[in-house]
């Protein structure tokens, strides 16, 4: 974005910011931006073309969840005359002006990039056609196709004393019309839904001269007189509804399932907050709808030719796979292959980290399933954030308690968009006997872990696995996170701890090693920073490195400016939301921030402190997370930040994957003082280097000599 788009005012120096809300950038400004190097991603040549698409899809869909949750929320502080203002000192009718401009920006660029990458499809023979477009015989076949499989589905309305305006579920997209009765000629409304059941784009059959398809929205306005063959049809358009998704739970409640089950319902009926239309539509019917969803002007917006640009999912999915990616095949990490599989073997003989996509999801998969299936094993204790469909870890954690092993599944019903899922699945796990617990009402339970015992020659042994990224299957192909297994008797004593607190509401005490939120672990970044800070100030080498997808705490910000002034060289990887202004003089010019957006969604979280030397793997004191720098992650979730001590991994985090971060140029965007993003180029061919590509084409490195120069070289 531009320095005007971001309305973010230019940065003052030195000791006049050090103190001022101008040391901030704003949260929600900050979003769109990271949506705006997603969109980005549409342009960019590096990538094929069908993938350009689906980068467009997401951007899509990026935006409808922003406008469900941030928008609705700035909506209700607005509503409710909220004077709190934000960390950047804008107040909540600030914010929603601002956000409401550049959102409509980024709509109206989502249109424009839509435009030209249909026609670069054109010249790959995939053809997204114009109602007049269609040949003869295109158009007999379309009509008969609406009359057989989406008319039946479809309801028509009209509107008037007898018929009154009907609910429109959230994300609802379809047609209202003008209509003239055939007797009276008195007009009166009407409206058509199309359900998310019907396929956003209808092939068309083959002419032998490329594929063609054609929007719903176009096959509907085609055929609309089928559904109105008896009235005279005065004007038309589509609108596209956008509702307040967001879910609150009382803290007194006493049934979470029960009371999820009914905010689930609540959600669909939310508070409409955004309406898009068809420039076509007129006047008299865009009035008709804001006047029906209770809007004012500034909530509405009109688009050209609208459609559910999440609907290029579809498109982006057909079998052209000379326009995707390349296919990918994650490799199965070599130290448990080597062993026969055996997980156990693998973890009892070393500590070792796998690094996902690059490295199969699988080995977390297998690691369940075999304590599921071994007799040995005494019980599970296992973290549910986020699952999949017909998850393969669900299944598992049922065979172990089918098999009459100890089982208990901590399920956080408060996952975002998936807490229907989650009760779901939570109940497949209840009947099979699994002691299922929903955790604290107040807080998210947002940590990763599995925690296995197993008894064995020596005693009972304690298995661990800490993760980054969720318990997904289906993500863990795309999403970068780390897995960390070990059998350290003072991590799987701490795990147990951390279990024991989020069952029974007990603060664990004497917790050794392990990290977590919201207890400790505010107070311990801060230590690492301010220890920093100490070591720069007697003339040390002092460094921080952090990965993470979000840094908005302010105090923690004001940690790192505090840092910088002592001189104390920072270099931050953040994908999405950074609310810190690096490279402003006298505040934070040690301070480099970078962004990468590429084939795979950066998701891991590192933090790595140098402890008053130059950055090295073996003196580092480095931790992987769950939790981003924000308020949420440190005060009002259960996270973990899990402290690595073996030199083999850490050379692996540090020497490997923070380097490679901090090399990429081809997927990288380095952020600006005054808010703006600087995607970074390559000198040349021979500089040019993607951190994904690099991963995807090199075997697991760690142990492997000094990777650190090897990813230099």
């Amino acid at each position: 974005m531009s320095k005007e788009e971001t309305a973010i005012p230019q940065a003052p120096a030195g000791e006049d910011i050090a103190s001022s809300p101008e040391r901030f950038f704003n949260r929600e400004v900050s979003w769109l931006g990271f949506n705006q190097r997603v969109i980005a991603e549409a342009k960019n040549p590096h990538h094929p073309l069908l993938e350009r698409v689906k980068f467009l899809a997401i951007s899509a869909s990026n935006l409808e969840e922003f406008y469900m949750v941030r928008v609705a929320g700035l909506v209700g502080q607005v509503q409710e005359r909220v004077e709190v203002r934000s960390p950047d000192g804008l107040s909540a009718e600030g914010q929603l002006a601002a956000v409401t401009a550049l959102a409509g920006q980024l709509l109206q660029q989502q249109r424009s990039i839509w435009g030209e990458l249909k026609e670069e499809l054109h010249a790959h023979d995939i053809y997204v056609i114009q109602p007049d477009d269609l040949k003869e015989d295109e158009r007999l076949w379309l009509s008969a196709y609406f009359e057989d499989e989406i008319m039946p589905v479809l309801t028509p309305i009209s509107v008037d004393t007898a018929h009154p305006f009907p609910f429109i579920r959230n994300l609802g997209f379809g047609m209202a019309l003008r209509l003239i009765r055939p007797r009276s000629k008195k007009p009166l409304n009407g409206l058509v839904l199309l359900p998310d059941q019907l396929p956003g784009f209808v092939r068309l059959p083959d002419s032998g001269h490329g594929l063609r398809m054609i929007a719903l929205r176009d096959v509907l306005d085609c055929n609309i007189e089928q559904l109105y063959p008896s009235f005279e049809i005065a004007s038309r358009g589509y609108f596209h509804v956008i509702r307040d998704s967001d879910i609150e739970v009382a803290e007194e409640a006493e049934d979470l399932v029960r009371v999820f089950e009914t905010a689930l319902k609540r959600r669909q009926r939310g508070e409409v907050i955004h309406l898009s239309v068809d420039q076509s539509m007129s006047d008299d019917l865009r009035v008709f709808l804001m006047d029906e969803f209770d809007l004012d002007p500034s909530n509405c917006a009109t688009m050209e030719q609208l459609m559910r640009l999440t609907s290029l999912f579809q498109l982006a999915s057909v079998d052209r796979p000379e326009l995707k990616f390349e296919p990918f095949s994650a490799r199965f990490p070599e130290r448990i292959r080597d062993l026969d599989g055996d997980c156990f073997a693998a973890i009892k003989a070393k500590d070792f980290v796998v690094h996902h996509p690059f490295e199969s999801f699988d080995v977390v998969v297998q690691f369940l399933r075999q304590a599921a299936r071994d007799p040995n094993v005494l019980s599970i204790k296992q973290t549910l954030y986020r699952t999949s469909n017909r998850s393969p870890i669900v299944r598992a954690l049922c065979d172990a308690a089918e098999a009459g092993k100890s089982v208990t599944a901590l399920v956080e019903l408060k996952a975002r968009f998936d807490e229907a899922a989650n009760i779901r699945w939570s109940r497949d796990l209840e009947r099979a006997g699994v002691q299922v617990v929903y955790g604290f009402v107040e807080l998210k339970t947002h940590a990763k872990v599995s925690l296995i015992t197993r008894r064995e020659a020596d005693g009972v042994v304690s298995y661990v696995h800490f993760g980054t990224g969720n318990y997904h299957p289906a993500t863990a192909k795309i999403y970068t996170d780390l897995s960390y297994f070990t059998t350290d008797e003072q991590l799987t004593r701490d795990a147990n701890l951390l279990f024991n607190y989020m069952t029974s509401y007990v603060p664990p005490t004497g917790m050794k090693r392990l990290v977590a939120a919201p207890l400790t672990m505010r107070e311990r970044l801060l230590d690492h920073i301010e220890a920093e800070i100490a070591a720069a100030k007697k003339g040390k080498t002092s460094v921080i490195w952090a990965k993470m997808n979000a840094l908005v705490d302010p105090n923690i910000i004001d940690a790192f400016y505090r840092a910088s002034r002592a001189g104390v060289e920072i270099k931050l990887s953040v994908r999405g939301i950074c609310c810190l202004r690096p490279g402003v003089p006298g505040l934070s010019e040690t301070i480099e921030v970078r962004s990468i957006v590429g084939r795979f969604l950066e998701h891991s979280r590192i933090y790595c402190f140098s402890q008053g030397l130059p950055m090295k793997s073996e003196t580092a004191a480095v931790y992987i997370s769950s939790a981003d720098l924000m308020p949420r992650n440190l005060d009002r979730r259960v996270e973990t930040m899990v402290p690595i001590e073996n030199v083999t991994v850490k050379n692996q985090i540090v020497g490997q994957i923070m380097t490679a971060n901090f090399k990429d140029n081809l997927n990288a965007w380095i952020l600006q003082a005054d808010g703006s993003y600087r995607r970074l180029e390559p000198k040349n061919e021979e500089d040019a280097f993607s951190s994904h590509t690099y991963f995807m084409t090199n075997p697991s490195l760690s142990g492997r000599g000094s990777a650190l120069r090897r990813v230099k070289s």
